[in-house]
């Protein structure tokens, strides 16, 4: 039987590739048979995640780095051709953000939030894109989150940045698609991840609360992503570009509206604000 998930004889790149959603997204497509590049700032992470993809019998590569800088993720696709010869698969993963009121954000913060989660994609994508063409495919799979489809007063630039990366998600699909580039992206719900509960325990929330209000009501786990992030790597997603999927656990007793705290602790309680829903911080 041909196994349309099958991505043997692959080269991924993986950024936040060492812990939470980054790992899992990882880990799955290792397990399907990809060698994976981790990439970034912190090495300790990487190494660890490195060794388990390893253990399952696939090559891999730990690159410490910035994505926020185009010149660190041209290196990300130098070293990945250097060691390969290729690059088939691209997972932007890296980002993250705490929460604050909109006048509480300093303008050196707003531009390391849009750095973080909009600009590593761009920069990344562009130099992932030039191996991608002269191959006739690859596919680009973009990590946003659900504050990309809501008004978060607390997670304002975050939310704003992920929304242009829906966009642009969009926007590279209709440039590359026909020249064999699928370009997708999975928004994700609240999802056990450093993101969520770190700013959680900030905000003295308990983190298992927050997956109350959706339709599983529970928080996600990173492998749950992964999954999701597999599909659009692989030849099962053969017809799919452009395309936003929002993997947030179905919607809750409230129907399509996505709340984050049992309805006895939302408004008005301004001081105990939730995060943003998922983590994208690796």
């Amino acid at each position: 039987m041909n196994d349309r998930f099958s991505l043997q004889g692959r080269v991924a790149v993986v950024t936040g590739g060492g812990t939470g959603i980054g790992r899992g997204s990882a880990l799955a497509l290792a397990e399907y048979g990809a060698d994976v590049v981790l990439a970034a700032r912190r090495p300790e992470p990487l190494e660890s995640t490195a060794g388990e993809i390893e253990a399952l019998g696939r090559r891999t590569v730990a690159v410490a780095a910035d994505v926020t800088k185009a010149e660190e993720c041209q290196r990300i696709v130098d070293v990945t051709l250097a060691e390969f010869g290729r690059l088939d698969i691209l997972v932007n993963c890296a980002g993250g953000a705490e929460t604050k009121s909109i006048r509480k954000w300093t303008e050196d913060e707003w531009h390391q939030v849009l750095a973080l989660n909009l600009g590593s994609v761009w920069f990344l994508s562009r130099a992932a894109s030039v191996p991608m063409l002269a191959a006739g495919r690859g596919a680009i799979v973009n990590i946003s989150s659900g504050a990309s489809l809501l008004g978060m007063p607390q997670a304002a630039p975050y939310g704003a940045a992920k929304a242009g990366v829906n966009n642009l998600t969009a926007s590279m699909a209709a440039a590359w698609t026909r020249k064999g580039i699928r370009v997708n992206c999975v928004a994700v719900g609240a999802v056990r991840a450093a993101t969520l509960t770190d700013d959680a325990a900030r905000y003295g929330l308990d983190p298992e609360a927050i997956g109350l209000m959706n339709g599983a009501g529970r928080l996600g786990e990173p492998a749950e992503i992964g999954n999701a992030v597999l599909f659009f790597a692989s030849d099962a997603a053969s017809f799919c570009s452009g395309q936003t999927l929002y993997v947030h656990g179905g919607p809750g007793p409230a129907g399509i509206r996505h709340g984050h705290l049992p309805p006895r602790q939302e408004e008005p309680v301004h001081r105990r604000r939730p995060p943003p829903s998922g983590d994208h911080r690796r």
